[in-house]
């Protein structure tokens, strides 16, 4: 087995992510962005980027002086009628662009690659002197319980497949403490004034969404695992997505 699978192998398809993934964290990846002032002529790498929101975004903040690249290995999104360049691209595997940028920002890729280290060292390396990179990753396991207080059946049954879930993800590669670590591996590759904070979604439909999606692409490996059965699934399914 390799160190790490491809992410792709132990989440939901984009399409039944993207949704819920842009709900919940599109609002904090602008805020981290605003506070950096991005604005008139910045020049923008979007690494991995999954779909348009975040380039569209940007490029509305950097105007026409400005310029957005947003690259991914699927890229299929994109109808080629953008206001900012898409490109196919592998962070890990292929030199980053020939150019610098004032912002590199990548949300849930490090998770998804099999080097993160050369993936940073690509990134780092197409930043300005004085430019930006802002890396947004998962850190699963500093938020263990769907349900962090459990009151009834339901909602212990909740953590029992959370705790299930984790651990199929954990199997299949998957670092769930990625988060806390990014910090000190932006220091390792050279960076400076380095700060960090934390965003967990505990009750929301969008959440709900996201995990129910990950639950029904993970459904196999959890009843094999015995974190819960079809019908616990299925009951479970029915709650969390209820009005």
């Amino acid at each position: 087995m390799t160190p790490r699978e491809d992410l792709s192998r132990s989440t939901p398809t984009a399409t039944t992510r993207s949704d819920p993934l842009r709900t919940l964290f599109d609002p904090v990846t602008r805020r981290h962005l605003d506070a950096l002032g991005v604005g008139e002529g910045w020049r923008c790498w979007e690494v991995g980027g999954g779909g348009p929101s975040t380039p569209a975004w940007l490029a509305e903040r950097v105007g026409p002086t400005g310029r957005v690249l947003a690259t991914g290995l699927d890229v299929g999104w994109a109808s080629g009628r953008e206001p900012y360049e898409v490109r196919r691209h592998d962070v890990v595997r292929d030199e980053p662009p020939g150019e610098t940028f004032d912002l590199v920002h990548a949300r849930l890729v490090l998770a998804r690659v099999a080097d993160r280290h050369a993936a940073l060292r690509h990134m780092v390396g197409a930043l300005r002197p004085g430019g930006w990179l802002v890396v947004e990753e998962i850190d699963v396991d500093f938020q263990p319980c769907a349900t962090p207080d459990a009151s009834n059946a339901g909602q212990y049954l909740s953590n029992r497949i959370r705790a299930g879930l984790l651990a199929v993800l954990g199997r299949r590669g998957v670092d769930l403490e990625l988060g806390r670590k990014v910090p000190r591996l932006l220091r390792e590759v050279g960076l400076v004034d380095v700060a960090a904070d934390g965003y967990f979604p505990l009750a929301s439909p969008a959440a709900a969404a996201l995990e129910a999606a990950s639950i029904e692409h993970l459904r196999g490996a959890l009843v094999a695992l015995r974190a819960a059965s079809d019908d616990e699934l299925d009951a479970h399914l029915g709650a969390a997505l209820a009005p």
